[in-house]
């Protein structure tokens, strides 16, 4: 990652970082040795960084097979047993096909207000950075401004948009899109897709028919399906990521708004609870504010020190 984003990311993970890093430290320092009282303070403090509670029984879980294979129980070694843990609970391998060394469709869904337009935007400079020509098809014919949104967005980065009107049909844009897009030999062609959740039984049979129409049409190009989900919602997030993934099949998740919450602790329980792989992060408005996701880092820079 860049260093610029690197330092951006730590910025949006400090109220994270302190709702889990200072009672943790504080924890360690009234217990100097691991007992169960310590563990269920430890409890309390991943619960309260929206690490959920699924997930924190799980890190616990661990902790404790940790801790008795190591046969130690000073509680301040409990620091660099979490980070470890944590990395390998967030390392959920990326569908292949990603980085599109072969013709590549991606189709953006996820419900209204979670930043699915400008996640696309820096979906596109993403891949022309790396070179590869790109498409985008205004799928979210329900709203006039989703479609004009994108028709910005399109001329900014200069690529092409494929559209129809507001009203129109989704699975017919598709149509049009994944015919352009095979025609014109573009490398990555992206469907904007509509987030009306509170239509949830039309909105799925509307995605399932895009997908449909695209894998049929695909010309052997590699479909992905992408869930964007937004970090400030904490919990919530993952009963819209199970919603989505029991519908249509989620392969990875892109995670907006990183920078807007002290929710940071939910990352763990999407892959966790989702099993789905988190590729991408989105911590501010510019299209270079979306890097691929590395647990490690994330991690790191979760655990680091105000400097």
């Amino acid at each position: 990652m860049a260093e610029g984003f690197v330092s951006r990311l730590k910025a949006s993970l400090n109220k994270t970082r302190q709702k889990l890093l200072a009672p943790l430290e504080e924890a360690v320092l009234s217990h100097k040795k691991i007992n169960p009282e310590f563990y269920e303070e430890l409890e309390e403090i991943l619960i309260m960084a929206d690490v959920g509670y699924p997930t924190t029984v799980l890190l616990l879980e661990r902790l404790k097979e940790q801790v008795k294979q190591e046969k130690v129980d000073e509680t301040e070694k409990v620091k660099a047993y979490l980070r470890e843990i944590m990395i390998d609970l967030l390392t959920v391998p990326a569908p292949a096909g990603l980085e599109a060394k072969d013709p590549l469709g991606l189709l953006v869904v996820g419900v209204n207000g979670v930043g699915k337009t400008t996640s696309i935007a820096k979906l596109t400079e993403y891949y022309k950075q790396k070179g590869k020509s790109c498409l985008l098809v205004a799928g979210d014919t329900f709203r006039a401004a989703a479609i004009d949104q994108l028709a910005i967005w399109s001329e900014r980065l200069g690529v092409t948009l494929v559209r129809h009107q507001e009203g129109s049909d989704p699975g017919a844009v598709a149509f049009d899109g994944i015919t352009a897009a095979n025609a014109r030999k573009t490398d990555v062609v992206i469907f904007d897709t509509a987030g009306r959740l509170h239509t949830k039984v039309n909105l799925m049979a509307e995605l399932q028919k895009i997908q449909r129409v695209v894998n049929q049409n695909s010309g052997g190009r590699k479909l992905l399906t992408l869930l964007v989900l937004d970090a400030t919602t904490g919990q919530n997030a993952l009963s819209q990521g199970r919603t989505f993934h029991e519908a249509v099949g989620v392969d990875g998740i892109i995670l907006t708004k990183l920078d807007g919450t002290a929710r940071g602790g939910m990352v763990l329980a999407i892959t966790a609870e989702l099993g789905l792989p988190l590729l991408w992060l989105g911590v501010g408005e510019q299209v270079e504010d979306l890097k691929r996701f590395d647990p490690e880092e994330f991690v790191t820079l979760l655990f680091a020190g105000e400097d």
